[in-house]
């Protein structure tokens, strides 16, 4: 005959768990698996669950088993300010959305205890600014604080090559860089999380070489202007005017803008600075222009009207062809990253060195850093090689 030994969990705090994890009640129940009512029964005190079902509500809810032991539910982190909402919208998170958040805090506040183990209080997060600030200027600021030049814009390969090198700028200043890999892309594109010291900013996996690199800057002016932004909307899409987030997300647009395609760079292309007029532009030009600055071919569009370089009908004409010929592409399939990979891709350089050091100085366990990271322990040497052949 098998024992039924119930765990020993408080109540309130399995609520607590399944409603921070953006689960309803029937969805919960289908994953243990157990009838709605009981699982609502167990919240309200009226049973609980065994050791193997809560072992599933932990898989289910991503939390580890130790949490459900707590003796009242723990204080959220601060909410994130939800700039996604366009007028008439009310965004609900995902479950994975929500692990994906709460997986970048939890990262950046352990970044910060094993630095801090090592070698002292991490440096402070000095970039600051207003949202009334010149957007050209602010994004002069912006690429003076990552140290980025033309030169090395301009040599820089297009795609992966500048992507992996402005992540590695960005974690050089003190702002970490993670990447959600389970979020879909009309949910969320990019969200940051302010703090004083190492604040983070997390991409999803899924948006386009070009459009993680514009959400790069785009989330560290929401960084410098101090908030926690959570973001969707492309600088092709977001409309003029509305409410103040809005707002605040065409300012992060723009400076991003300014960051990436410098005015005064921009004009001396010889493709501008020669005069040639916009009826002669082909694609090809246009493309170029994009590769040159590492954006896609919108964002040079519209910095091009931005600086009065051509007309609204021109711009508003390439932005439908632009959209059609996207449209009429075929849908990609997404590959296969190994786990070390994967791993490297989505905790960033950064974190991952940090967790790696602490192992070898004994100051975590093997296990701490599977759990860390997320991979088996098979794995580590691989990811120690991509760290350094990244490095070199």
């Amino acid at each position: 005959m098998t024992v039924r030994v119930e765990a020993q969990v408080e109540p309130a705090v399995l609520a607590w768990a399944r409603g921070s994890a953006g689960l309803d009640v029937a969805t919960a129940a289908k994953k243990i698996p157990v009838k709605p009512d009981r699982l609502e029964g167990w919240e309200r005190g009226e049973g609980r669950p065994t050791i193997a079902q809560l072992r599933k509500l932990g898989t289910a809810y991503k939390r580890p088993l130790a949490v459900f032991y707590l003796p009242e539910p723990p204080t959220e982190f601060q909410a994130l300010r939800d700039f996604r909402r366009l007028p008439g919208d009310t965004p609900v998170e995902s479950p994975e959305l929500r692990f994906q958040v709460r997986l970048a805090q939890d990262r950046r506040e352990i970044a910060q205890d094993l630095l801090e183990a090592m070698e002292g209080e991490a440096p402070a997060f000095v970039l600051t600014a207003d949202d009334h600030e010149d957007s050209e200027n602010l994004g002069v600021r912006l690429r003076e604080f990552v140290g980025l030049t033309g030169a090395e814009q301009e040599r820089w390969a297009a795609g992966y090559e500048t992507l992996n090198a402005l992540r590695a700028k960005f974690e050089t200043a003190g702002v970490l860089v993670f990447q959600a890999t389970d979020v879909e892309l009309k949910e969320m594109r990019a969200f940051c999380i302010y703090s004083e010291r190492l604040p983070a900013i997390v991409l999803n996996i899924k948006d386009a070489i070009a459009g993680r690199i514009f959400s790069l800057f785009h989330e560290l002016t929401h960084l410098a202007l101090r908030q926690f932004g959570l973001c969707n909307v492309s600088p092709e899409e977001l409309p003029t005017g509305g409410t103040d987030d809005q707002r605040i997300e065409q300012l992060c647009n723009r400076v991003a803008a300014a960051a990436l395609v410098p005015r005064d760079r921009l004009l001396g292309t010889p493709l501008i600075s020669s005069g040639a007029t916009v009826s002669s532009w082909s694609d090809t030009d246009l493309r170029q222009l994009a590769e040159t600055f590492g954006v896609s071919r919108e964002v040079i569009l519209r910095r091009l009207r931005t600086l009065d370089v051509i007309t609204n009908a021109y711009f508003e004409a390439k932005l439908r062809e632009f959209h059609e010929e996207y449209l009429r592409q075929p849908s990609r399939e997404g590959g296969f990253a190994p786990p070390h990979r994967m791993a490297l891709a989505s905790a960033g350089p950064a974190f991952v060195r940090l967790v790696l050091a602490s192992y070898s100085q004994d100051r975590i366990t093997a296990s701490d850093v599977a759990g860390l990271l997320g991979v088996r322990l098979k794995h580590l040497s691989r990811i120690e090689s991509d760290l350094m052949r990244a490095a070199s």
